[in-house]
Parts: C-alpha cells; sequence; structure tokens
C-alpha cells in the first residue's frame, strides 16, 4: 500500500490567531506569527484500488492576493488539482473510491471528475450545496461501531477506516490508514497547522464548538497512544510528516519553521474568494457591487462566514 499527497497549492500562510484563536479568541495571539500553508489531498493506492481522500479546488479558483492584513492565505498554485493527480501518474478513471472528509470545496471541488468512483460522504452532508448534482455519493452512517477511542467508525476495506469527527463542519469525518504499523491520519480542518495540535489549539472556523474540541480531544488521545503519521491539509508538514514516515510526538514537538511571507502588491482582479470554502464573490454577479461596499454584517452565502475570511483575487 502506498499513500501519496496530491499538492496543488504552496507557499500559503495562516495566521497564529487564525489556527489557535477558536476557544480563546483571535486577540490573544500574535497576528505577526504566520505559519506555513499549502493545499494537498491525499491518494491510496492499495495495489487493487485507486482511493482518494477529497478532491481539491475547481478547476479556475483564482490566486488570492494577500496583504499584511490577511488572516490566512491558502498559496499560489502549482497546478490544478486534476493535473496534479496526472503528474502523480494516475488516471480519473483508475480512481475507485473517494472519501470526503467535509464539504467545503478545498476539498470536495473536482467530485465531479470522477463519475465511475464511488464517493462516501458523511450522511449528515448529503444535501449540502457543494454535493448537488452528483449521482455517485455514498452516504455513511458509520455503522462499523468504535475505532479504538473514536466512538463510530466505518471500514471501507481492509486497514482503510471512516472516522466521524464532527466540529469543523457538522457532517466532517477524517481517514485512518492502517500500513506498515502506522497509523497514518489523513484529515481535512480538524487542526491548520500541527502547532495547533502541539498546543491543543482549535481554529476559528467550525459549525460547532463543543464538537470541535471533542474531536480534537480523541485526536489527541489517539495520537498520545498510537503510533500515528498525522497529514493535513493546509499545511506543508502533511506531506513532510508524510514522506519522513514522522510520528507525532505531542511531548516533543516538530521545531516551527515560520513562513516565508513577499508581499510584493499584485494585480487584483476585484474578486474575492472565501478562505473557508472557496466561494468566489465576482462583482459582474452582483449588480456591480465592490466587495468593499458590502455591509460589515455581510457574510459568506455558502458557509456563512464573515467577510474578514475573505482575500482578494
Amino acid at each position: 500500500m502506498e499513500i501519496k499527497a496530491v499538492k496543488f497549492r504552496k507557499d500559503g500562510f495562516y495566521t497564529q490567531p487564525f489556527a489557535f484563536g477558536g476557544e480563546d479568541g483571535m486577540e490573544k495571539f500574535d497576528k505577526t506569527i504566520r505559519y506555513r500553508g499549502s493545499l494537498q489531498n491525499y491518494l491510496i493506492d492499495t495495489g487493487d484500488e485507486v482511493i482518494l481522500v477529497d478532491t481539491g479546488l475547481p478547476a479556475g479558483t483564482p490566486e488570492e492576493v494577500p496583504d499584511e492584513n490577511s488572516i490566512l492565505y491558502t498559496g499560489k498554485d502549482i497546478s490544478s488539482y486534476m493535473e496534479a493527480l496526472a503528474n502523480l501518474g494516475y488516471k480519473p478513471e483508475q480512481v475507485t473510491k473517494i472519501l470526503l472528509t467535509h464539504k467545503h470545496s478545498d476539498h470536495s471541488g473536482e467530485l465531479k471528475s470522477f463519475p465511475n468512483a464511488q464517493i462516501f460522504v458523511n450522511e449528515e452532508e448529503i444535501n449540502a450545496d457543494e454535493l448537488q448534482g452528483i449521482s455517485n455519493l455514498v452516504p455513511v452512517s458509520f455503522t462499523d461501531g468504535p475505532y479504538y477511542n473514536f466512538p463510530e467508525s466505518q471500514k471501507i476495506v481492509e486497514g482503510i477506516y471512516l472516522i466521524k469527527a464532527k466540529g469543523h463542519t457538522n457532517g466532517n469525518s477524517l481517514v485512518i490508514v492502517e500500513n506498515d504499523g502506522l497509523f497514518y491520519m489523513l484529515h481535512g480542518d480538524i487542526t491548520y497547522v500541527d502547532e495547533a495540535l502541539y498546543e491543543n489549539k482549535l481554529s476559528v472556523v467550525y459549525d460547532d464548538l463543543a464538537a470541535a474540541r471533542e474531536t480534537l480531544d480523541r485526536v489527541r488521545e489517539f495520537v498520545r497512544n498510537h503510533s500515528t503519521v498525522y497529514c493535513g491539509t493546509h499545511t506543508p508538514q502533511g506531506y513532510e510528516n508524510l514522506e519522513a514516515k514522522r510520528v507525532m510526538d505531542l511531548e516533543n514537538p516538530a521545531p516551527t519553521v515560520l513562513a516565508e511571507v513577499d508581499f510584493t502588491e499584485q494585480k487584483a482582479s476585484g474578486k474575492y474568494v472565501c478562505s473557508i470554502c472557496g466561494y468566489v464573490y465576482d462583482p459582474a454577479e452582483h449588480d456591480g457591487v465592490a466587495f468593499e461596499d458590502l455591509p460589515d454584517d455581510w457574510r459568506c452565502p455558502r458557509c456563512k462566514k464573515p467577510k474578514d475570511k475573505f482575500n482578494k483575487a
């Protein structure tokens, strides 16, 4: 069995208030501390099947144009998700299953490119806007009982489990792969950066704060008691851990390498991108109303997050 990272954005960042401020408040943390960011999803090649964990941003999603006030930046395009998959040597028709961690479009963006794959998704997210018009969804009700300290799981194939992990969204899930004596935890947004796992901090993005806290507690308990390689979506630490087979040790954190950020002015298009769900605000589709002129209490039509979660594109 092989696990590979499908890398499609690099050189992003997540500020400490964004990555740590979910419970204590963003004001308690230093906005000048920017942890490294990226975007990648994962592929599991069992030898018999090719299984994806999430499917990247939709093709054509514009890059953001960050400035010193941006609380996060998803990074520069390496390629589209589908190009990144091809660069690993895989074709869409080879993919037999897709395990969706949650609905947001940086995880679900190319699901429609895999019409022949079974797409396993927490049944609580089946009706999400991002998943409409997709006929090959398989709703998961987690009927296989506990997986160690996680109360609800679904065995997908031998050694691969989808785990209910509510909090970031109400239908959030994570994936655990057992291989060669290690547990590979492939997740979406349990944390955005590994520092948050070490420091036991929640990000500011969640549908259910109490559930997000419970999930993070369970993740930390699992990591403490099992040899776990922690593979996130939003930080290069995810694929670095994978490539090094680095087992997380909560008492001995890996050294932090902060983001190197160049705020050289780039030309903005007038569009804005929600950094949480990927929704693109285009003034041309809203009677010419500039994003800056929207009321302060305006929220993303898709994920309902406030204006400060949007970046220029």
